[in-house]
């Protein structure tokens, strides 16, 4: 299952890491390291539990996240991970939409690789997946409308209109909403790319 081997991957990394990489900041905005993985927890959530925590924060996505990493502030790195870990394989996201919950985990472990310095090359399988099914909770049609993106490292090609280049990973992270991945972009595409990638939510 790719979710689960994303999982497990991320889970790996995260072992490796000293305190100060656990405290520094990751792609999101106002998260470090730590936060992110706090974030991925909510699939461990009870999804009646959720829910009221969805209606309590009027279904704002950025509220409910903020919330939910807030109340995590506190615990202990190794409880996040073992958390982490005990969560691959459930989670009602996870179950319901496994596309979804991997287009999530793939893009936040990016958001703490990048920071980190810690490149890695993403499974072909797991990269052509967020490709086609990009997180939808991340309003991607905001982003892509109009342009067509070409993936120079895996055969992969959507959309029409002026061109954005690069390979499947900083398509990805683009999709979603991180400037960072701008100056790996080539193609007509790019200055309208960048327009729309101004400060981004998670």
């Amino acid at each position: 299952m790719l979710l689960a081997h994303e999982q497990r991957d991320l889970v790996g990394l995260l072992r490796t890491l000293s305190d100060e990489e656990w405290r520094a900041p990751s792609l999101c905005e106002g998260w470090q390291v730590r936060d992110v993985v706090a974030h991925l927890l909510y699939d461990t959530i009870p999804l009646r539990q959720y829910l009221a925590i969805m209606a309590r924060n009027r279904f704002s996505v950025d509220r409910i996240n903020n919330l939910l990493v807030g109340n995590e502030r506190d615990t202990p790195t190794a409880q996040l991970v073992d958390r982490l870990e005990r969560s691959i394989g459930h989670g009602t996201l996870a179950r319901v939409s496994p596309a979804t919950s991997l287009a999530d985990v793939l893009v936040h472990h990016q958001d703490i690789r990048r920071p980190l310095g810690r490149a890695r090359s993403i499974p072909q399988e797991r990269l052509l997946s967020v490709l086609d099914h990009p997180d939808p909770f991340a309003f991607p049609w905001r982003h892509t409308r109009g342009l067509r993106f070409v993936a120079t490292d895996v055969d992969w090609h959507k959309g029409s209109g002026p061109e954005v280049r690069g390979t499947g990973e900083a398509i990805a992270l683009a999709t979603v909403g991180r400037p960072v991945v701008l100056d790996e972009l080539t193609g007509d595409g790019v200055p309208e790319l960048r327009r729309r990638l101004r400060p981004h939510h998670h």
